[in-house]
């Protein structure tokens, strides 16, 4: 994959430039000295959304053809607009480490039989190799989840011969897992509260009833009196 830059004067304001369509960006690297440079924003997004920051790319228009990665790319927090690009320059004979991340392809017979949900442990890998061996992505093929135990691992995975894999190759980048029904718990009722507040209201009507009585009993002494 191919992009033309051009190298950029520093006296013309960055703002200038994007209104024009240009994108201001730089190239830096182990043996390349860090240098301004430009390219058609537009240009620029196309190759960006193929080769992302896992895919080397030629860079022409700077005297000799340089081979790059994508390092950095800074946007509008609000428009999305790209604003800035780093370039890194990789030199003859080096390697590098980038994080290349997994696309998930296929249907599971897990999920689509079985009722699992497929789970997906990890995005992305950390790989050291040299560039020519650099993948734009790792392939994880889901359809080997055909039951409710499987799982696929990095060692089950199509990684280049040359490249070096720092983390365990028996880790899980996916694997199925079950819904669990959460029981409904019954609330008890309080049989014991429910007979304390029938004995009260009995007392109580109780309590009325014998009341008249006694409040009529002084008017039958005043009467026996007279």
């Amino acid at each position: 994959m191919e992009l033309t830059v051009e190298k950029r004067d520093i006296k013309a304001s960055p703002n200038t430039l994007r209104h024009k369509g240009v994108l201001p960006a730089v190239i830096y690297g182990r043996k390349e000295e860090s240098t301004p440079i430009s390219v058609d924003r537009k240009t620029f997004e196309k190759v960006f959304h193929k080769a992302g920051e896992s895919t080397v790319i030629t860079l022409k228009g700077l005297g000799s053809d340089k081979d790059a990665l994508i390092h950095e790319v800074s946007v509008h927090p609000v428009t999305g607009e790209t604003l800035h690009a780093d370039f890194y320059a990789i030199a003859a004979g080096q390697t590098v480490t980038v994080s290349v991340p997994f696309e998930f392809v296929g249907e599971s017979p897990a999920v689509k039989d079985l009722g699992g949900i497929l789970t997906k442990v990890m995005h992305e890998l950390e790989i050291e190799c040299v560039p020519k061996d650099l993948p734009h992505s790792i392939v994880v093929d889901v359809t080997n989840l055909a039951t409710l135990e499987d799982q696929i691992k990095i060692k089950d995975l199509a990684i280049p011969a040359s490249a070096k894999v720092t983390i365990d190759m028996d880790e899980v980048v996916a694997m199925i897992s079950v819904a669990k029904e959460e029981p409904v718990e019954e609330v008890a009722a309080d049989i014991t509260a429910i007979e304390i507040s029938e004995e009260r209201g009995k007392k109580e009507e109780e309590g009325e009833a014998g009341a008249a009585p006694a409040a009529e009993a002084p008017k039958a002494a005043k009467e026996k009196k007279e």
